[in-house]
């Protein structure tokens, strides 16, 4: 948005940010999701999905690739890499199988958690799964993903 826009567009751009968008459940989408917006999944995603505002899993949803948001709360069963950079909340029936990143974290009794998780400001830090930025472990430590269930 420019500093001399109309106020349609400044409209459309406070519009599309309050979006809520719903996924239900028996609903089964292929490709990725992005709004700037809120979203509700309760049915099945195959693909990342990537929010401006909040990403909401309820029970019994499934995605199968990365959840990229400003915040979340997981109900369901993830498959992939989630990068929240304020808060994350697992709820007791949320499965993760995959590595966390964000800000802040609240693990609720029963949510089961298989990856690793990097908490902090992630905003100025790079995200890179893949990266070697760790110190090089000696001959009695070995690195292993965070297996938990509380």
């Amino acid at each position: 948005m420019s500093l001399f826009s109309n106020k349609d567009e400044s409209k459309e751009e406070v519009v599309r940010n309050n979006s809520t968008n719903h996924i239900g459940k028996g609903t089964e989408i292929r490709g990725d999701l992005e709004t700037g917006g809120i979203i509700r999944i309760d049915g099945k995603v195959y693909g990342n999905v990537k929010s401006k505002s909040k990403i909401n899993l309820g029970e019994g949803s499934f995605v199968e690739g990365n959840i990229i948001s400003q915040n979340a709360e997981v109900s369901g069963e993830v498959k992939g890499k989630l990068e929240i950079t304020d808060m994350l909340i697992l709820k007791p029936s949320a499965v993760i199988s995959g590595d966390i990143f964000t800000g802040k974290l609240i693990i609720e009794a029963g949510a089961v958690l298989n990856g690793t998780c990097k908490m902090g400001d992630i905003k100025n830090s790079h995200i890179n799964s893949n990266s070697n930025n760790n110190p090089k472990l000696n001959s009695n430590q070995q690195k292993q993903p965070t297996k938990a269930t509380v």
